[in-house]
């Protein structure tokens, strides 16, 4: 394994990453992380609408609540449009990324957001750093572009194109697979009325759609208020909240409930590539210089050190009063005292 590489998990909401539902999964993944959790938001597939930035600043908003305890660094990352002042390709605006616990990319267009990411520097970034630990969590229109082939949702459902997929980012092949991703699975907007499962698309277009997907794909389609977190590191799939996943493929259906884990060899020949396949060595380079500086802990200033001495000297005199208002100025520096038998340890709060 090349130095600090390991793969973090890739979470995949079908819908309601900002729900009480979807609070507790993303406290799943933080509990697999350290604090501070640093977050990185990606305005991209909303970037074509005018309010890209308060699409991605809700979510923010959430994220700053739910995950309070992680005391999360949260950056909405304005990476829009190629050709702007505000492109995917425009190193400084893309920076966050590289240091980035998390990395998150929700609702929007499918088809923008694969036109905008296709190639470009965001996605070199997000994908080394996928492969040095940072979790990739993705929701919605982000879903579904990171397929083999994308589904045009917007096209189908509202423009009226007949059915038809689009080349996808296919995040998924360097890893053996050929997948197609489908959020909204199970979407009743439409009532008794309208059939607007399979991500609004229907289940007689889907149909029609399937019948057009090379023999090797497998689909994924993933409830509402649901999300499938795949573990690369352990080789497993592990099914949260209120609905299912669906994997459709090798001439078979297959249905996992929530709280059910399935390997990911079910979705095809699944293998952990070399973690710089694909990837502009200058790209690797970075990501790894970067992580390496995320990654050396912090230490002590001068000044706590000489209070845990000072209260060290407490402590031997019994004056346990003076050691404790000590350790509360430790405390109010951001660092925690820890008695051992070795000695004091210093431990960053």
């Amino acid at each position: 394994m090349v130095e600090g590489a390991r793969f973090g998990p890739v979470v995949l909401f079908g819908s309601g990453e900002t729900s009480p539902r979807g609070g507790q999964i993303w406290e799943a993944i933080a509990r697999r992380l350290s604090a501070p959790l640093r977050v990185a938001i990606l305005e991209t597939p909303a970037g074509f609408e005018l309010n890209s930035a308060q699409v991605a600043g809700r979510i923010a908003d959430f994220l700053q609540v739910r995950l309070q305890n992680y005391r999360p660094q949260i950056t909405v990352i304005p990476a829009r449009k190629r050709g702007t002042p505000f492109s995917p390709d425009d190193p400084a605006i893309t920076a966050p990324i590289l240091d980035a616990d998390v990395i998150f990319l929700g609702p929007g267009s499918p088809s923008y957001a694969v036109r905008q990411l296709r190639d470009s520097l965001t996605w070199q970034r997000v994908t080394a750093c996928h492969r040095l630990g940072s979790a990739l969590a993705l929701a919605s229109a982000a879903v579904i572009a990171i397929s083999a082939l994308a589904l045009p949702v917007y096209e189908i459902y509202k423009v009226g194109e007949d059915p038809h997929w689009r080349p996808g980012l296919d995040f998924f092949a360097p890893y053996g697979l050929s997948l197609v991703f489908v959020s909204h699975w199970n979407n009743a907007e439409g009532g008794a009325e309208l059939d607007t499962s399979r991500c609004f698309i229907g289940q007689e277009r889907f149909a029609a759609l399937l019948a057009l997907l090379p023999p090797q794909t497998t689909v994924v389609g993933i409830d509402e208020q649901t999300a499938l977190v795949m573990d690369i590191e352990a080789g497993k799939g592990q099914v949260l909240g209120l609905g299912g996943v669906t994997l459709i493929g090798s001439g078979r259906e297959q249905h996992f409930g929530s709280g059910t884990e399935f390997p990911l060899s079910e979705l095809g020949p699944f293998r952990t590539p070399d973690p710089a396949t694909g990837l502009p060595p200058a790209v690797w380079a970075e990501a790894q210089a970067a992580r390496r500086r995320v990654d050396v802990p912090p230490q002590p200033p001068a000044e706590v050190l000489a209070l845990v001495e000072a209260r060290q000297a407490a402590r031997a005199a019994q004056d346990w009063a003076t050691a404790d208002r000590l350790r509360e100025r430790i405390a109010g520096l951001g660092w925690q005292v820890i008695d051992t038998p070795q000695g004091p340890r210093l431990k960053p709060l």
